[in-house]
């Protein structure tokens, strides 16, 4: 018998013991990062990892095992442990030490030739510039997934990141730029792709556009969400109340709304879990199950929710691909992957010109999102005032106030245009890539906060 029947043959045994499902995740993993600050390495790290979390359900419930390892039998034991935590007979056929996971080959350290070059560039560059920072990463993980359903899936995962922080100081007034760039790619493609200069040229420019921006009015106006703000709001104030574990504990606006309209007929969102490249994206999730396209939203109706096996299971719902964990150590939740609102027709020199009074945003920065109500507050890193159709001023301290779900409704033009952005998304406690997108929005109706009234 082979080692993958063996495992089958295991989980489905389980299956006769009571169990609903089961399943083992194999992961190795390298990575290597540095951070540069002060004109020096602040520190430069590297690591491996290797390890196998088990899992098995019976009635909704959960018991989950994990521990380090990559052979059959060191797996087969985990499920044994979780087994009887779920109140399940152990399997018991004895089983080889045999690795399933080949260790990882070592990645490459990264470049640093160009860290003190590209820090000496931006310093000179303004006499206001007071500090530079910079981080660099490289990863690699490769993951195993057997599951009662008799799936077997591998995956292999590269992602190379790179960010600059570049601190101005003028008539003590300081102010912060900051720009990143993340794919999943190697660090060769990555480079093919980003040039590390334009990467600090821009956090550089960012920084100097507040030094002298003035506050920003305060009120509700009319909001022009470019495409380069990337769609961080659509992410944190609409997408986590789509992910169907989120829906099914009540916690979401959007429960029993499949089939009603839930934003302007101009919008259709999806989740994407196979771009080239991007943050998010993968052959399969974390569960086995194979990336793909979900539409969300279409047209304004709402068509579905994100899930993870047990939610599918749990609702009587497809299986989506985005399952995802952010290590062996952790049980898989429903989670974004590449999200985004399919571009429209409407270019932005045109939306532009119907706003009288008004904010461009053209950058995101943090902010608080309450994922039952959809009720959102983020901070504006780069945004301009419009008057009669046209930008006047950049300014600074601006936020955005508002709902997720209203946002959606009042949006009253879609751009040409689309643009992503990476960022790292965190939910119950673990940290996985995702990659937001839009293209340009005009929403009404925002309630800007700033310094101005």
């Amino acid at each position: 018998m082979s080692i993958n029947a063996k495992m089958e043959s295991a989980m489905t045994g389980l299956l006769r013991e009571g169990a609903d499902y089961a399943d083992i995740y194999f992961e190795t993993g390298s990575s290597h990062s540095c951070f540069f600050e002060d004109r020096a390495f602040e520190e430069i790290t590297s690591s491996r990892r290797e390890g196998i979390g088990a899992r098995v359900v019976r009635n909704d419930e959960v018991a989950y095992v994990h521990g380090p390892g990559a052979t059959a039998s060191e797996a087969v034991f985990y499920l044994g442990e979780a087994a009887k935590a779920g109140g399940i007979a152990a399997p018991q056929d004895p089983f080889p030490a045999l690795r399933i996971m080949e260790r990882p080959a070592p990645l490459p350290a990264p470049r640093r030739d160009f860290f003190h070059d590209l820090d000496g560039r931006i310093r000179r560059s303004s006499l206001w510039v007071r500090q530079v920072s910079m981080h660099f990463e490289t990863a690699e993980k490769t993951c195993t997934v057997f599951t009662s359903d008799r799936t077997i899936a591998r995956d292999r995962r590269i992602y190379t990141l790179f960010s600059v922080e570049v601190v101005l100081e003028k008539d003590g007034d300081l102010q912060t730029g900051y720009e990143s760039a993340a794919f999943a790619l190697g660090e060769g493609d990555f480079f093919d792709r980003v040039t590390p200069l334009q990467v600090a040229e821009r956090a550089l420019a960012r920084g100097l556009l507040l030094l002298d921006a003035p506050p920003c009015p305060a009120g509700a106006m009319t909001v022009l969400l470019s495409g380069e703000a990337g769609g961080t709001m659509i992410h944190e104030a609409c997408g986590h109340g789509l992910e169907a574990d989120i829906v099914q504990k009540d916690f979401s606006p959007y429960r029993d709304k499949i089939g009603q309209t839930v934003a302007s007929p101009l919008v259709t969102l999806v989740d994407d879990g196979t771009l080239p490249g991007a943050f998010g994206s993968g052959s399969c999730d974390d569960e086995g199950t194979p990336c793909g396209r979900t539409v969300l939203i279409e047209q304004g109706v709402l068509k579905g929710y994100m899930t993870d096996v047990l939610s599918a299971r749990r609702g009587g719902l497809p299986r989506t691909g985005n399952g995802r964990r952010s290590s062996y150590r952790a049980v898989p939740q429903p989670r974004m992957t590449n999200t985004f609102i399919e571009p429209g027709a409407t270019p932005l020199s045109e939306m532009l010109r119907t706003m009288k009074r008004g904010l461009v945003v053209k950058r995101m920065g943090g902010g608080e999102v309450n994922p039952t109500s959809g009720d959102f507050v983020f901070q504006v890193t780069e945004g301009y005032l419009v008057e009669d159709g046209v930008i006047r001023h950049p300014v600074r301290g601006a936020t955005l106030t508002g709902n997720g779900p209203e946002a959606l409704r009042n949006i009253q033009a879609v751009g040409d245009d689309l643009h992503f952005l990476h960022g790292m998304c965190g939910k119950g406690g673990q940290s996985v890539p995702v990659t937001d997108g839009q293209p340009s929005l005009l929403i009404g109706n925002l309630v800007v906060g700033g310094t101005d009234a």
